[in-house]
């Protein structure tokens, strides 16, 4: 089982139980398990979404919307059935702290799901995990068997006259359904592809009923929330971005891995100190600060806060917390090309300008990467992420689009290089091999 990798920077909200066998219900209960649900009993719905705005707690699925906020939007008075749906889809490249919190700590999950529920008065909730998460279905399942025994799920929960039931489920592999509303029509047996809005979920969601839907992380958190308070959980981050956050930082750096640290912690300081520096001596060419669908940032761009303003305010986006850094040696015509090869592989194939902009500008950035391309060819690649941008019906366009959009705007001389027949001016010979004595 993974683990989580530790700093004196480090902060333990989200991995307090982490390490701890919490992932067997007892531990869990010693460890203050489910007394957050009670609490959020007593508070009744206005109470609870009360303190959750408090906390300023933002969704850590990518968009970063304020949770209470979102739980709010959903109407009291419903002829349909509400649910609460917790998206465990984890496929963003860079990112894998969800697999983590489902390892640890699925009670914690199944807690915070019924604390949404109670919010909104749903009486039926879903766990959908990602397709290659597979492995944890077993886990997750076993924790809300062992929350049935317990009376916390099915009828009158915790004796409070309140029933509510959890469904888990998983997908098929496909990333788009990540996107809310795909992932409504996935559960529904359906493709997965996007719903047009409006209707929104809070309003017409699953199964055409008021719908919350949250990250797994952000339900897994809402549990501490109430272990702490709300403003106290806001403290812990900077203003409009309450708490911590898990950060999967990979790629060039000497000590990988997933860091729980507080909103707006330091990207420079990230890298360098909780990250140990580039190995090698390397310099450093960039960093994707949020996942693949994120607009690289430069060398020169990376003294910010990790928060959704601050990231947001240098021209990218804090997405899901995937921190990927890159050397000097990287050559970000091939890393725009993995990119663009992993969102043409993914797009539903729903709406044109993503099907086919995406596989145009695959062609495009291989024939660049292997010589072929003329000097036209750099600015009609631009032409292309510029013309998908806010023009598909979810933001798997837009989030093949803007980070090609930042490296043909910042890396343009790696562009420029590759023309003229050249080729990539970054492959190496292949070392000799050593000779036979």
């Amino acid at each position: 089982m993974a683990t989580l990798t530790t700093h004196p920077d480090c902060v333990t909200v989200v991995s307090y139980r982490f390490g701890k066998g919490a992932a067997e219900i007892e531990r869990y209960i010693q460890l203050g398990g489910y007394e957050s649900a009670r609490k959020a009993l007593a508070l009744g719905p206005d109470g609870i979404i009360s303190e959750m705005k408090a906390s300023n707690l933002r969704g850590r699925g990518g968009a970063g919307f304020p949770t209470g906020l979102k739980w709010s939007f959903v109407p009291k008075q419903s002829t349909k059935p509400k649910y609460v749906l917790v998206n465990g889809d984890e496929s963003e490249p860079g990112t894998c702290k969800d697999r983590l919190i489902f390892e640890q700590d699925p009670h914690s999950v199944i807690e915070g799901t019924i604390i949404a529920a109670l919010s909104v008065q749903a009486k039926m909730g879903f766990i959908y995990l990602r397709g290659e998460y597979r492995y944890l279905l077993q886990i997750a399942e076993r924790a809300v068997a062992q929350a049935y025994t317990k009376g916390f799920l099915g009828k009158n929960i915790f004796g409070s006259g309140t029933d509510f039931d959890i469904v888990t489920q998983t997908g098929a592999g496909a990333y788009e359904v990540g996107e809310e509303s795909a992932l409504m029509e996935s559960l529904e047996g359906k493709r997965g592809i996007p719903r047009i809005r409006p209707p929104f979920p809070a309003v017409v969601g699953l199964y055409g009923g008021p719908t919350i839907i949250n990250n797994a992380e952000t339900i897994a958190t809402v549990p501490h929330i109430f272990r702490i308070g709300g403003a106290e959980y806001a403290k812990l981050g900077t203003e409009r971005n309450g708490g911590t956050r898990l950060f999967c930082l990979s790629g060039h750096v000497e000590r990988p891995g997933v860091y729980e640290l507080p909103m707006g912690y330091n990207l420079k300081k990230m890298i360098y100190e909780v990250g140990g520096g580039i190995p090698n001596g390397k310099k450093l060419k960039a960093v994707v600060p949020g996942g693949a669908s994120t607009p690289a940032l430069t060398a020169d761009e990376i003294d910010i806060g990790m928060d959704f303003d601050q990231v947001g305010k240098a021209g990218s986006m804090l997405g899901s917390g995937g921190v990927v850094v890159l050397d000097e040696t990287t050559c970000m015509v091939e890393f725009a090309l993995r990119t663009m090869k992993f969102y043409a592989h993914e797009s539903c194939g729903w709406c044109i300008p993503c099907r086919e902009g995406t596989d145009w500008l695959k062609k495009s950035l291989t024939r660049l990467h292997e010589g072929g391309a003329v000097d036209k060819d750099i600015d009609n690649i631009r032409y292309l992420a510029e013309n998908m941008l806010g023009r598909t019906f979810c933001p798997l366009g837009d989030a093949a689009a803007m980070p090609t959009i930042a490296f043909v705007q910042k890396f343009r001389k790696e562009f420029e290089d590759h023309l003229e027949g050249r080729g990539c001016p970054y492959h190496r010979a292949p070392e000799p091999e050593p000779a036979l004595v």
